[in-house]
């Protein structure tokens, strides 16, 4: 599935079990359409997503920022502490295509760095 809309906020690099990162994100997108009377209605959805492929992609991941997201979406629903039932709509994205937008401007060679994981340095001494 693909979506398309702008970061809430700077994406964040968290460290997991295993010593395992995730880049953790915000994606408002938002749908305008008329009712039959004329009248405008404007929604906005949220989604927190999940990229685990390379942290380096975080850089780019500015507020407002406005990216193609391709991944499958899930709902998380709990109770919180007040008792209240709540919600959430999530997305574990496998591939990010930028847009423009949002503080810096991705280049080309930004995106390829970005969709291409860098090697990790081996300390052998040959």
């Amino acid at each position: 599935m693909n979506i398309i809309g702008r970061l809430t906020k700077d994406a964040e690099v968290r460290t997991i079990r295993d010593q395992q990162q995730v880049v953790n994100f915000s994606v408002a997108i938002n749908e305008s359409y008329r009712r039959k009377n004329g009248e405008q209605v404007k929604k906005t959805t949220y989604f927190d997503c999940s990229y685990w492929r390379t942290v380096n992609v975080a850089c780019a991941l500015t507020k407002g920022t406005l990216v193609e997201l391709t991944g499958s979406p899930s709902a998380k629903a709990w109770i919180g502490k007040d008792g209240e039932a709540r919600a959430s709509l999530n997305f574990k994205t496998d591939q990010i295509k930028f847009h423009g937008g949002g503080a810096k401007h991705t280049t080309a060679a930004t995106q390829a760095a970005i969709e291409k994981p860098q090697p990790m340095e081996d300390d052998l001494p040959f």
